[in-house]
C-alpha cells in the first residue's frame, strides 16, 4: 500500500519523504505529519515496494521499519544505500545497543524505540535536514569566492561539492557521515567532543545515545582505509572525542 502527497508550502523547499512499515495505519500518521510540514510523502508496507518507491521517490529521508516481514529493514537499508544518499532513521520495537548497532552499521543515520510522539519524530527530522546541502556563507570566503577543498595528505574534501577524494578517487559517504567529516576537517588538530559533532551535524541540541558517532567514525575510516589503531586522518582522543589528523 502506498499514498502520495504535495503541498505548495508558499514557496518554501519541499522535502520528500517515504515511510517504509507494515503498521499500516502508523505509516499513515507518521505520513500525515510530514505531509502538515510541507513534505512530499508515499508509504510502503514492505521491503521490495520500499526499494520500488525509493528509486522513484528521491527521498530526502527514510523513516524505516527495522521489522519488516520477509526483507527487513537492515536488507532495505543495505540495498537503499547502494543508489540513495538519502537520511534514514530506522524504527525498531526494541531499545538494545545491538538493535542500534545493526542498523548503524548498514547505514542508517538515526533509530527512534516504538512507541514515539509522530511530532518529536518530524522535529528530529527537521533538525536533520536542516544542514544545507548548497554552498552557503559559511562555506565561502569574505570575497565570495567558494572555499577551495581542504586537502590532508592524499585526502582531498571539497565541502562546496560535498565531495570527498582519496589518491584522487572518489569516496562515497552518507550524509552524516560527510558531515561529520567535514565538521572535524573544519578545524584541522581541534578536538571535538561527540555532543559537539553531534550538535554540529544536527544542528542543535541532541538528545539520545553520544556514542552513535563513534559508528559512523567507524563507517568513515572503514572507507578511507584509516587504520583505527594507527589513524591517518580521524584521530581518537580518549576521553574526549576526535580530531582531524594531517593525513601523513
Amino acid at each position: 500500500m502506498n499514498n502520495s502527497s504535495a503541498t505548495s508550502g508558499g514557496g518554501s523547499r519541499e522535502y520528500r519523504a517515504l515511510v517504509v512499515d507494515d503498521e499500516t495505519a502508523l505509516a499513515e500518521v507518521v505520513a500525515s505529519y510530514l505531509t502538515r510540514e510541507q513534505f512530499v510523502t508515499r508509504t510502503a508496507d514492505n521491503g521490495p515496494e520500499a526499494i520500488t518507491l525509493a528509486r522513484e521517490l528521491d527521498p530526502d529521508v527514510v523513516i524505516l521499519d527495522l521489522g519488516l516481514p520477509g526483507m527487513d529493514g537492515l536488507e532495505v537499508c543495505r540495498q537503499l544505500r547502494t543508489f540513495s544518499d538519502a537520511y534514514v532513521v530506522m524504527l525498531t520495537a526494541r531499545d538494545t545497543e545491538m538493535d542500534t548497532i545493526l542498523g548503524l552499521t548498514v547505514g542508517a543515520d538515526d533509530y527512534v524505540t516504538k512507541p514515539f510522539s509522530p511530532r518529536e519524530l518530524v522535529a528530529r527530522i527537521r533538525a536533520m535536514l536542516r544542514r544545507p546541502r548548497a554552498v552557503s556563507e559559511d562555506q565561502a570566503r569574505p570575497g565570495g569566492d567558494v572555499q577551495a577543498p581542504l586537502r590532508f595528505g592524499p585526502l582531498r574534501i571539497d565541502v562546496a561539492a560535498r565531495e570527498v577524494f582519496l589518491h584522487d578517487e572518489p569516496i562515497l559517504l552518507t550524509r552524516t557521515e560527510f558531515d561529520i567529516l567535514a565538521a572535524l576537517s573544519a578545524h584541522p588538530g581541534v578536538v571535538m567532543s561527540r555532543p559537539q559533532l553531534l550538535e554540529t551535524v544536527r544542528e542543535g541540541p541532541w538528545v539520545g545515545n553520544e556514542h552513535l558517532v563513534d559508528v559512523h567514525i567507524g563507517h568513515v575510516r572503514s572507507k578511507l582505509g584509516d587504520d583505527p589503531a594507527a589513524p591517518r586522518y580521524v584521530i581518537t582522543v580518549r576521553g574526549v572525542g576526535y580530531r582531524m589528523g594531517s593525513g601523513q
